[in-house]
């Protein structure tokens, strides 16, 4: 079986190890990949966004399954055109994919479909977007409404930062075209969530909660990111909350979309904040999440392959998902300046050697290789993921790998898991 991942980042290097692990051994494709890739997969010089290539690779290599794991493809359509060419693939359509592509559709839906979430406001005119602002309390939430990779949202709290917020998307472009319209968002003060799930448009299979850690620095510091670590199960997801999360979240945005006739098949990621116990959506997503991937599917105890072709053929109803009794905890390590400007090119020190036998995994999130030496190439450069029977025992191997991989001016934090630990303790 001849399986094609498509992306470069971290989320890909983890589906992609997943998937080698499946009993039925597939050969396995990575469009572009990066330099842990290439050890379980053949790498392939075409760009995640560039539709037509991969067509016509998949065609070329008679591909049986595609998994699409960045948002820009899934945004440009290319589920649409695989499957116009009768080719399989994981992933919504581009209607569908709205979802993640416009916050203002997102919204529309939510609020068509009472499914919970922030009182909001878009704009297209920069004059009524800070007359808007005027009138509302801090601190509040500023949102470019299209794709930024994770960078597009400022929870301001002055009335200057949102003013300023509103400026860099509209006037400066600093997200480009992404931040042509804003939302404008009441701030939620709660815990953040991330349960993502698998869907083939009906039926609806909640994966294991995860937190994610968005702010650059320890203690919830500085600015947001793509995402700095995060750590599965949360304990914040109880079991009652998450029958909340799929009842009045997950299934009616799933119903939502197939009443529209844009039936949502692949992963649906919501981004929760959780405000005194009830659930508020803040960002759906069209795909895994990026560093979430990284602590689930090392939990996936059924074939993740298995779970796709599910997905793809409309059966999931009959698949029981399994998962394993453990917890996960990702560290992502960055390029000094990240999440603003960084170099790239740096040598990367003692990455370990790939080992089925050991609870640990180095996922490469942005690297590649050059004269033989594995260098960086992003912003995040790699996220190291420990699983273990507990989240302390998980917490403390992660951190004792780490500092062994080194890069000049490497960047992490020290204190993933941190809101997990006393009601672990």
């Amino acid at each position: 079986m001849k399986i094609l991942v498509v992306g470069s980042g971290g989320r890909e290097h983890a589906l992609v190890w997943k998937i080698a692990q499946s009993p039925r051994k597939p050969q396995i494709f990575c469009a572009p990949g990066n330099a842990g890739i290439e050890g379980l997969a053949t790498c392939v010089s075409i760009k995640a966004d560039d539709i037509a290539g991969l067509k016509d690779f998949a065609l070329k290599e008679q591909i049986d399954l595609t998994v699409v794991g960045p948002e820009a493809p899934l945004a440009l359509g290319i589920a649409d055109e695989f499957r116009k060419a009768r080719l399989k693939i994981f992933g919504p359509t581009k209607a569908a994919a709205r979802l993640e592509s416009s916050k203002s559709f997102s919204k529309d839906i939510m609020t068509a479909n009472r499914i919970p979430t922030a009182v909001s406001q878009s704009f297209e005119q920069i004059d009524q977007a800070l007359a808007y602002l005027e009138a509302q309390p801090v601190p509040i939430v500023v949102k470019a409404d299209g794709l930024a990779q994770g960078k597009g949202v400022v929870v301001a709290t002055t009335r200057e930062e949102a003013t300023q917020a509103v400026r860099d998307a509209m006037e400066k472009s600093v997200f480009g075209q992404a931040g042509d319209r804003v939302l404008i968002e009441e701030f939620l003060d709660g815990e953040e969530l991330t349960i993502m799930a698998f869907t083939d448009g009906k039926t609806v299979v909640p994966m294991i909660p995860a937190q994610d850690h968005k702010r650059v620095g320890d203690g919830d510091a500085g600015p947001n990111t793509g995402g700095m670590g995060a750590y599965a199960p949360a304990p914040i997801a109880t079991a009652a909350l998450r029958e909340q999360v799929t009842r009045q979240v997950l299934q009616p945005t799933v119903d939502a979309l197939a009443r529209l006739g844009c039936p949502f098949q692949g992963v649906l990621y919501a981004g929760l904040m959780i405000v005194k116990g009830t659930p508020y959506v803040l960002e759906f997503n069209a795909r895994m999440g990026d560093p979430e991937t990284e602590v689930v599917l090392p939990l996936l105890k059924t074939d993740l392959l298995e779970v796709i072709e599910a997905v793809v053929e409309h059966r999931l109803d009959d698949l029981t998902v399994e998962w394993r009794q453990e917890t996960a905890v990702c560290v992502v390590l960055t390029s000094p300046g990240y999440p603003g400007a960084y170099p790239t090119g740096l040598p990367i020190q003692g990455l370990p050697a790939p080992s089925d036998a050991a609870p640990i995994a180095v996922f490469h999130a942005g690297t590649k290789r050059d004269a033989g030496q594995v260098v960086t190439a992003g912003g995040r450069v790699l996220a190291v993921t420990a699983w273990a029977p507990s989240l302390l025992q998980a917490r403390t191997a992660v951190y004792q790998a780490v500092p062994a991989i080194s890069f000049q001016g490497r960047h992490y934090r020290t204190d993933i898991a941190h809101r997990a630990l006393p009601r672990t303790s």
